[in-house]
């Protein structure tokens, strides 16, 4: 079932004009030398005031120009539990584990129907989720590399599926079934939080590893809704789902199943089958209504890609995906409707 929490406020103190950014960055797909899980259990728990500097962010907007809005935090509650991890046993590692189990969607009901349709494509290579008429949710390391934006987020672009098909549904010679073609929207606006960057989180920046993008003009199809992550005992099957457009599956809407391995506060650790390019996707699950017979997905985390993790002075490789805490369901939660009255229950 999906429980509601009580969410904490984010409240904007103050917002200053920065200097416009560079955007030269190259855009990297898969990050390396990140704070693991061994790393993870030695983290303190971040103080309130470290909160506050942590979900202050940065908004990019159409025209090159930048801004810095620093946050208050009411109502977090702070764990003194810490970093605590759930371990599972260990697999062979790599990018796609032992036989590959990821479906590519061909038949066009199901990839303009829900959930399939929330998919989108950021044109810096990677993938993104519909979280409201006018947002999208996907990983900040698309956009930027910790130190500048990359060099493809001066004009980004998000690419919505659609079929292709001319007006009368007549197919357009060499054009096959089930490829999606992308209806392209502006980009208006960028928000990412302050801990993604270099300098101001130290090892906690993939924690941090989110950004909220604002389409230039609504969409009119049907988007998912925010979920606060359960922990994996909380979880059907510890099964977690998502749909994203793989790199090596070029054109294709790629989507996969798997369950989680371990978890920390902020990050699972699995072996979903992903390779770049489905960096960004939103990971969602199905749980019931509290009270109420219906199933509803939302989702739960964002996919941050294949990353190399220290365990136990090892260099090893999981998927990871940020998971979609209270705090962070207040953060993004706010910068979707611009208030936290719409943000009290999670």
């Amino acid at each position: 079932t999906w429980h509601l929490k009580k969410i904490p406020q984010i409240v904007r103190e103050r917002t200053f004009s920065l200097d416009s950014p560079k955007f030269e960055a190259k855009t990297k797909l898969e990050l390396n030398s990140v704070c693991g899980i061994e790393c993870q259990r030695k983290l303190p728990v971040p103080s309130l005031s470290d909160l506050k500097d942590l979900l202050s962010y940065e908004t990019v907007f159409e025209n090159g120009t930048r801004t810095l809005t620093e946050v208050n935090v009411l109502g977090a509650v702070l764990d003194p539990a810490g970093n605590t991890t759930t371990r599972r046993p260990s697999r062979q590692k790599r990018q796609i584990y032992g036989t590959d189990s990821r479906f590519s969607i061909y038949d066009k009901r199901f990839m303009t129907n829900f959930p399939f349709n929330t998919a989108v494509k950021i044109s810096t290579g990677c993938s993104g989720i519909l979280v409201s008429p006018k947002h999208v949710l996907t990983a900040a390391h698309c956009l930027h590399n910790g130190k500048d934006y990359v060099k493809g987020s001066k004009r980004l672009r998000v690419g919505l599926m659609k079929t292709k098909s001319r007006g009368n549904g007549r197919k357009r010679k060499g054009t096959s079934d089930g490829m999606p073609s992308f209806q392209w929207t502006r980009v208006k606006s960028t928000h990412i939080p302050k801990g993604w960057f270099k300098g101001v989180s130290g090892d906690v920046a993939l924690d941090y590893d989110y950004a909220v993008l604002e389409l230039k003009r609504p969409h009119k199809r049907k988007y998912m809704e925010l979920g606060i992550s359960p922990t994996i005992k909380m979880m059907p099957g510890s099964m977690i789902h998502f749909s994203g457009f793989d790199n090596d599956r070029s054109g294709q809407l790629v989507y996969r199943f798997c369950s989680i391995s371990d978890e920390s506060n902020d990050l699972f650790y699995q072996y979903c089958d992903a390779e770049p390019g489905s960096t960004g996707s939103g990971i969602y699950l199905r749980l019931k209504e509290p009270n109420k017979k219906k199933w509803k997905r939302k989702i739960i985390a964002v996919y941050s890609g294949h990353q190399w993790v220290d365990i136990n002075g090892e260099q090893q490789d999981y998927n990871v995906a940020v998971r979609i805490t209270p705090l962070k369901y207040a953060q993004i939660c706010f910068w979707i409707h611009g208030n936290d009255e719409n943000c009290t229950q999670g």
